[in-house]
């Protein structure tokens, strides 16, 4: 997010071209450069303050505490410690780890978990950090050898399946190197103990042990493919509604879907997200305004069309505008 629309116009841009490794299988973007990319105060990624996603976060406490217990966890890439403080609100013993941290909580410390860390956890957490890894098993590798070799991870990441599905091409985007499949991770651990899709499908989930970490090895019968007709919904746009578009979600979907309906000729109005650290801030290269829902809904006709980011945040974006739109669900398939 950036301060000012001139910022955000010439804001960094970089290549997307997603290629699968015939040795591991796993699929990522071969054009990317990592020092395009700085994770500063400026990148704004926090969704918890949705309930929707809040019941998500509680999902994944469960699943944690069922699989890895409530003792001696570690969060790996704790960013702004509002999960780690949930856990810690329930009673489970966790430290975090981010050299970005920018509050003071005690138990969070402001470093890389590594090798003389001084902590060997029953469980870490990985929470939508390895799709912004260049080399994913590697940095897996690392977080074994940190915690002694032993030890369960609980891993999630967007699942790339539920992209294909969804044919949602706005959901690729420079900040992920990688996209993962399920069967990857069962390729890369030897002893999975639970794995599955949460928040709707489209985050993918799995707790496994550490010392069964391997390279994996490409399945012939697993190709990944994406679908002939996966930018169908972006050929649609040319003939979409030709009124000034009001998205609601400002964050990565959003910031692909307002470029791309604007490369195609279609203006885009307003950009409302709930997030008040986004709202008064720019989206990238567009250097669209983002709004508090408030200052664009006192303007707006009501059934107007909204195009909703995230459909798992229809029914609260339904009630806080009264249900007096029409709503798009972009990524409804």
């Amino acid at each position: 997010m950036y301060d000012s629309a001139d910022e955000a116009i010439s804001s960094p841009r970089g290549e997307m071209r997603l290629v699968e490794d015939l040795g591991t299988g796993l699929v990522r973007n071969a054009a990317f450069r990592p020092e395009l990319m700085v994770y500063d105060t400026s990148y704004q990624n926090e969704q918890a303050v949705s309930p929707s996603f809040q019941r998500h976060l509680q999902d994944v406490a469960r699943i944690i505490v069922d699989t890895m217990g409530r003792h001696e966890l570690v969060e790996v890439g704790c960013g702004k410690a509002f999960f780690l403080e949930k856990l810690l609100g329930e009673g489970v013993d966790i430290t975090g780890f981010d050299p970005a941290y920018e509050g003071d909580n005690p138990r969070v410390r402001r470093e890389y978990f590594q090798p003389g860390s001084g902590i060997e956890a029953k469980g870490l957490i990985l929470r939508h950090v390895l799709e912004h890894i260049p080399d994913p098993v590697a940095f897996l590798e690392q977080l074994k050898q940190a915690n002694g070799g032993q030890g369960k991870i609980y891993i999630e990441v967007p699942c790339f399946d539920w992209i294909c599905e969804r044919r949602a091409w706005f959901d690729i985007f420079y900040e992920h190197v990688n996209y993962f499949r399920l069967s990857d991770f069962h390729r890369i651990f030897g002893k999975v103990i639970s794995s599955g899709r949460v928040f709707g499908g489209q985050y993918l989930f799995v707790v496994a042990e550490l010392n069964s970490l391997r390279k994996p090895v490409i399945d012939e019968k697993d190709r990944a493919r994406i679908p002939q007709d996966f930018t169908r919904k972006l050929d649609a746009l040319d003939t979409a509604d030709r009124e000034p578009a009001v998205i609601w979600g400002g964050a990565s979907k959003g910031v692909i879907f307002s470029l791309l309906r604007t490369r195609a000729g279609l203006p885009v109005k307003a950009v409302i997200d709930i997030n008040p650290a986004k709202q008064g801030k720019y989206l990238p290269i567009t250097g669209l305004p983002v709004c508090a829902p408030e200052d664009v809904l006192a303007d707006l006709s009501p059934g107007s069309n909204i195009y909703v980011m995230n459909r798992n945040y229809l029914e609260e974006i339904k009630r806080m505008s009264n249900n007096a739109y029409t709503y798009i669900e972009v990524d409804h398939d």
